[in-house]
């Protein structure tokens, strides 16, 4: 990797470790706490903890659409403030309504997919699967560290304090997005002057995609059933306490990194996406088949979870890598925005299932989620493997009209996609090489004023 895309990939990671934890430290202890807050009901309760989930489900598709038409950053901006405002109203409160309201006015920053699309605008095509992976283990693993530290933190701060934690995690976020680039994308002026509607229909229609929202839809819910049922059963099982737990959770989750971390080479380097992308969701369907049957032995249980990382940890991966690849040049984060949408809606319908899975037998509820991820890989399973383009970096020239020579390079044949970052004087070209003649080789060179190896 190059100094931009490390850049870049701090930066992004850093605002997703932020944002998560800030999210996520509340659930452990908001049901127990909670109930200190006038007007608290189960049911309130239960609706401050997964409102934000559903607002991000909602506007997720809303600014990202926006953000295929106006610069990206400015939109990370904007969403951080809102997440921030969200932090204070909840941190003032003293009623549960207010509380809810916050979360709400927070999920409205719906920028989880403006960030993935600008990491992809930022990293190179052969690059973007390790990208993506560095953003789905920091995803997952501040999830854990938030379900580690949150009962440590709230005994110390309360239920304010974590809320102006969150606050104050938006603010460092909004400073991190300095480190990234400021890429101006480059479009060919028929896609470019498309309409919203287009751009959204031209996204939806591709089977595909759609597929990877089925995986993203499944894999979140999963994985929010799961925190919401294991904690009751490690502790039943193997005696240990909430704040015990993480420990637990943290080890497997590196482990289950570190052995996935092959496979996800192989899928990129191999171009065999779409045969590790299967064998993950086959593993942790047998993964939570695994939970059903063994679910009163601590070996079985501690094992069925480290395969259900591997599994989750391919699948954070590859997903976002494949939209990047698969989506349409100039739709790229509303395709993000339908799978970050798709993500929450799992986490939220997930939430709500293992809810109700806690009330049932330990062997109904793992099965009915091996149940869903089984059903997951029979709707993808038709999905074929993602176009495979090139990227190469060039300088650029001194002393030129930026916006001319970005027209004259995207009317080369081949190249699909120009980014241009003018602070760094360098830019990306995604080309397709089976489009690439020697005319068009000739061409590049004489616009980058050097010879290109492509």
């Amino acid at each position: 990797m190059n100094s931009i895309e490390k850049r870049a990939i701090l930066g992004v990671g850093g605002i997703f470790a932020l944002r998560m934890i800030g999210l996520f430290m509340i659930v452990p202890v908001f049901s127990v706490y909670g109930g200190n807050y006038t007007h608290a009901t189960p049911f309130l309760i239960g609706l401050a903890v997964g409102i934000y989930g559903l607002g991000q489900a909602i506007f997720q598709i809303p600014v990202s659409l926006a953000a295929d038409k106006f610069p990206r950053k400015p939109i990370v901006f904007w969403g951080l403030v809102l997440f921030a405002l969200g932090g204070i109203l909840a941190a003032t409160a003293t009623d549960i309504y207010q509380v809810i309201i916050g979360r709400a006015l927070a999920g409205s920053g719906a920028v989880s997919a403006v960030l993935m699309a600008l990491l992809a605008d930022v990293t190179r095509e052969e690059m973007r699967t390790k990208a993506m992976a560095a953003m789905g283990l920091t995803i997952a693993s501040s999830i854990m560290v938030s379900f580690a530290i949150g009962p440590l933190m709230v005994g110390m701060l309360g239920m304010s304090g974590l809320f102006w934690l969150t606050a104050g995690f938006a603010v460092l976020a909004m400073i991190l997005l300095l480190l990234v680039p400021s890429p101006l994308r480059v479009l060919k002026h028929n896609l470019a002057n498309k309409s919203v509607k287009d751009q959204l229909v031209d996204v939806l229609k591709i089977g595909d995609l759609n597929r990877l929202h089925v995986g993203i839809f499944a894999l979140h819910l999963t994985m929010t059933a799961i925190f919401v049922i294991l904690p009751h059963q490690l502790n039943d099982v193997m005696g240990l306490t909430v704040r015990q737990q993480g420990m637990v959770y943290l080890p497997l989750l590196f482990i289950g990194f570190a052995i996935a971390i092959p496979f996800i080479i192989i899928a990129e380097k191999k171009r065999k996406m779409r045969q590790v992308f299967l064998a993950a969701i086959g593993l942790m369907t047998v993964a939570l088949a695994l939970l059903a049957v063994g679910s009163q032995l601590s070996v079985i249980i501690i094992f069925g979870l480290l395969l259900y990382f591997m599994g989750f940890n391919l699948l954070e991966a590859t997903i976002p890598s494949w939209i990047s690849k698969r989506a349409p040049v100039a739709g790229k984060a509303t395709a993000m925005g339908i799978s970050s949408s798709a993500q929450f809606l799992g986490a939220f319908v997930g939430g709500a299932l293992g809810g109700i899975l806690l009330t049932q037998s330990n062997l109904l509820a793992w099965a009915l989620l091996a149940a869903v991820m089984a059903v997951a890989l029979v709707l993808i399973l038709p999905i074929a493997q993602p176009p495979y383009l090139t990227s190469t970096t060039v300088t650029i020239p001194k002393n030129i009209d930026l916006q001319d020579w970005s027209r004259q390079v995207m009317a080369v044949e081949g190249v699909d996609e120009l980014m241009v970052m003018a602070k760094e004087q360098i830019a990306y070209l995604k080309l397709d090489k089976s489009k690439l003649t020697d005319s068009s080789r000739q061409s590049l060179s004489q616009l980058s004023q050097s010879p290109l190896d492509i």
